[in-house]
């Protein structure tokens, strides 16, 4: 007996792609012919209007009920739900999205209406074989606390007891997370110690999605670890060409057997998102991709020098965020001062020193989180 389980990563239709076309035949074909199918649902269903947004960084997210048509094309079984955005529109918006998979019969992990609840696996039962799905992401603006809902946090021990309770309930544990840097095709040194750590202590495999880009993977302690799916579809307009390539891992799982997968590049259209497999040319250029991005995984004094070149790549952007520049109202202004190199001049070594000790040091860190923290959300 087996069971066939395909993963992808990020799903994102936005309501005025919501009467379009987008999966071709031969993808829905696809996923018809696979025993389970599990994507990360990254937009929560909004009913309650804009004034539900929260306060956060970075764009709002949102659907509505017409995506679940979607997922039934793709005959999804299920969907992580544990993101960054999956709280765009506040507890309203993350209880629609609940309502809307119980209603079209998908289930979800990652979320709940507290810590507890959101840790809760989902355990898959197909042809005699279980499997436990473990959903956490990186602590962003959608986490789930000991009172309030939300998504399952990035949290080393309580992810690790998870993982441990998991394996005692099923024959394997997938475990989903949503995390990495956006827009870099590799795990960061810290991002390979932990889901390695994983790896080690009872996944059977590791899946990350959340980068927009394909990442390589690599297989350790006899676990495969895939570090980024990218996109699966994601209607939102962008310049940047790894937007529109994602990965489908299709496992084989047999009892007592060693797992097996195969990898299913796809795409979207430039023009209209179209969603679809990629076939030939295009097809052999993202497995070259994913072959490029997993050797330097394989050897560490590569992915460390990959790692320093994209750190200061990423200079410019974190420095102007700590500035007080990034507050000026007017975009060219900001602009200016950047140019003429005024965020370097604002960072003396007698300003970085408590702000790099307040980051690094975990009780100064547990400190400068809830201080600002109540800083910015309480009146």
């Amino acid at each position: 007996m087996s069971v066939s389980l395909s993963i992808s990563g990020d799903f994102c239709i936005t309501p005025s792609y919501l009467s379009k076309n987008l999966i071709t035949e031969k993808i829905s074909k696809l996923f018809y012919e696979t025993d389970i199918n599990i994507v990360n649902l990254e937009c929560p269903v909004n009913y309650a209007g804009e004034e539900k947004k929260i306060i956060k960084v970075g764009p709002h997210l949102e659907t509505n009920e017409k995506i679940f048509e979607y997922l039934k094309q793709l005959n999804v079984t299920a969907v992580t739900l544990a993101n960054n955005h999956i709280l765009d529109y506040d507890v309203e918006g993350l209880q629609s999205t609940i309502n809307g998979c119980k209603k079209n019969n998908i289930s979800y992990v990652g979320v709940g209406n507290d810590l507890i609840q959101a840790s809760i696996p989902l355990i898959i039962e197909k042809n005699e074989i279980r499997i436990a799905v473990v959903n956490f992401c990186e602590n962003e603006w959608s986490i789930a606390t000991d009172c309030t809902a939300g998504a399952n946090p990035l949290d080393i021990i309580d992810n690790l007891s998870q993982i441990k309770k998991a394996k005692n309930l099923a024959d394997f544990v997938i475990v989903i997370i949503h995390g990495g840097s956006e827009y870099y095709n590799l795990p960061s040194p810290r991002m390979l110690k932990q889901y390695r750590f994983f790896a080690e202590n009872g996944a059977s495999a590791v899946i990350g999605h959340h980068t927009h880009c394909l990442n390589g993977f690599e297989v350790h302690n006899k676990v495969p670890i895939f570090y980024g799916l990218g996109n699966m579809i994601f209607t939102k307009t962008s310049t940047r060409a790894c937007w529109f390539s994602g990965l489908t891992v299709k496992f084989i799982l047999q009892k007592h057997r060693a797992i097996q997968w195969e990898l299913i590049p796809t795409g979207q259209s430039l023009e209209n998102f179209e969603l679809s497999i990629l076939e030939g040319l295009k097809k052999q250029q993202v497995l070259k991709e994913i072959e490029t991005y997993s050797n330097i995984i394989a050897d560490e004094r590569k992915l460390m020098e990959e790692w320093v070149l994209f750190v200061e790549r990423s200079k410019a952007h974190y420095l102007m965020a700590f500035s007080a520049i990034s507050i000026i109202p007017v975009k060219f202004v900001r602009g200016a001062l950047r140019r003429m190199g005024f965020v370097n001049r604002l960072f003396p070594k007698k300003y970085l020193l408590p702000i790099i000790n307040y980051i690094y040091c975990e009780a100064h860190l547990d400190l400068s989180k809830e201080v600002l923290k109540n800083k910015l959300f309480k009146k």
